[in-house]
């Protein structure tokens, strides 16, 4: 008569059976181990209960895996991003046709749910909402994994080993260089968080810069710290929606938007380029930065991430915004994938997170810090197999056909230091 370890043993197998990932093991609540591949493998799945083996076992998705680890009912020992080969192995299982319509009925309940509560998805009052819930909660949370820039984006690495720190500051100032500020123009940064490119324009670049965000938290935050650099007469952020700025019309030389267009949404997108190129005098340039999923990738309809961590994110395909923004009248101008520049600064704040767990479980419950500690480890596997990317698009509004900009692009990637002695130059002649 075959064995409790045996059974187990032989539907661990037949549930693997399709998995071509990297070795791994599995150990039960009660030490039980089994190992599939090679030796133990890069990191051990533990399942805490029986339910636990029930979800593996059920081909369950996202929402109910990501759930399943926020409760800690299973949990990583090792390198939790390289742990997501699986996940995407379980979430990927044939279903039954019951199955896919529970998922369909779940998903609509909960955009039901949220019509009711804050109106119709990406009306401005659920707009407002959604960065509320993500981003009204107190700047030392993200400051303790983020570290000292406050750049809640990807950043720019010229070597692997650069500290995130000096990589959020070399993206900034790529930044700054692609739109080519020079001193006295008028600068806007669109869903600008807690003002790190604000700062560092006005700053480095002695631009008249300002700032729009739809959470009130992170306006306060760059606020209190434009008054600390002494930049208040260089500096303003304000909460403020992109569609409430109609006094905006051809005020700023130079846009940005970054992480930005994750939020608005597909239906929304010529609204937003649109809005943007109202805002933009004829001849200036606007930095699009934004995460996009491939076109080849499918959306998911039960995500752990629109449940948990972003209210009604939906990524849009780089064609999509494309589309949009030459629906507006821009030009591209320049389009660069960043994608392993992301994964890098996932791995960073996957790190931070870990390091700094004991500070941060004094600010939050613990599932909050799993929600968090599970997002970025997610998002950093994501961004390594290619199934979302990250692009800095450059756009111009022509003025009668003219872009205003240089034939070649040098500038953009010379020596850090070559730039600086440049810049210095530059903002001693004006």
């Amino acid at each position: 008569m075959e064995s409790h370890p045996e059974r187990l043993s032989r539907l661990l197998t037949a549930l693997f059976g399709g998995y071509t990932g990297p070795g791994f093991s599995i150990r039960l609540w009660d030490g039980w181990q089994w190992n599939f591949g090679e030796g133990s493998g890069e990191w051990t799945l533990l399942l805490n209960s029986p339910k636990a083996l029930e979800i593996l076992a059920r081909c369950v998705d996202e929402v109910a895996l990501g759930e399943a680890f926020v409760n800690k009912e299973i949990d990583i020992e090792g390198d939790l991003i390289s742990a997501f080969s699986i996940a995407d192995y379980l979430t990927k299982c044939p279903r039954g046709l019951l199955q896919s319509a529970s998922e369909f009925i779940l998903a609509h309940v909960l955009s039901l749910k949220r019509w009711f509560e804050h109106g119709p998805r990406h009306s401005k009052r659920r707009d407002s909402a959604s960065i509320a819930y993500h981003y009204d909660v107190p700047v030392e949370f993200y400051r303790r994994w983020l570290g000292k820039t406050l750049a809640y984006s990807c950043a720019y690495f010229l070597s692997g080993e650069d500290a995130l720190d000096q990589a959020q500051e070399q993206k900034l100032d790529l930044i700054c260089r692609k739109l080519r500020l020079r001193p006295r123009e008028h600068f806007l940064d669109v869903g600008c968080g807690w003002g790190s490119l604000v700062l560092h324009a006005a700053c480095r670049y002695h631009v008249k810069a300002h700032g729009i965000t739809l959470s009130l938290e992170q306006a306060s935050v760059a606020n209190q710290r434009i008054r600390s650099a002494g930049l208040t007469d260089l500096c303003t952020v304000e909460h403020r929606d992109y569609r409430n700025c109609q006094d905006f019309q051809a005020s700023f030389d130079k846009i940005s938007s970054v992480g930005m267009c994750e939020h608005v949404g597909l239906p929304n997108l010529p609204l937003y380029f649109a809005a943007v190129h109202r805002f933009l005098k004829p001849g200036g340039t606007f930095l699009n930065h934004g995460i996009v999923r491939c076109a080849t990738s499918s959306s998911s309809r039960r995500s752990f991430v629109d449940h948990y961590v972003f209210p009604d994110g939906r990524l849009v395909t780089l064609n999509e915004v494309i589309k949009a923004a030459e629906g507006a009248c821009f030009e591209v101008r320049d389009v660069e994938n960043l994608r392993e520049h992301y994964e890098l600064t996932l791995r960073k704040w996957v790190d931070g997170l870990i390091r700094n767990k004991q500070a941060l479980l004094n600010m939050v419950p613990e599932t909050t810090y799993r929600i968090w500690l599970l997002y970025t480890a997610g998002s950093a596997a994501a961004f390594r197999n290619g199934q979302i990317a990250v692009f800095q698009t450059v756009l111009s509004r022509l003025d009668n056909g003219r872009s205003r900009l240089p034939l070649v692009r040098d500038d953009w990637y010379v020596n850090q230091a070559e730039y600086q002695f440049q810049e210095a130059e530059l903002i001693g002649r004006g």
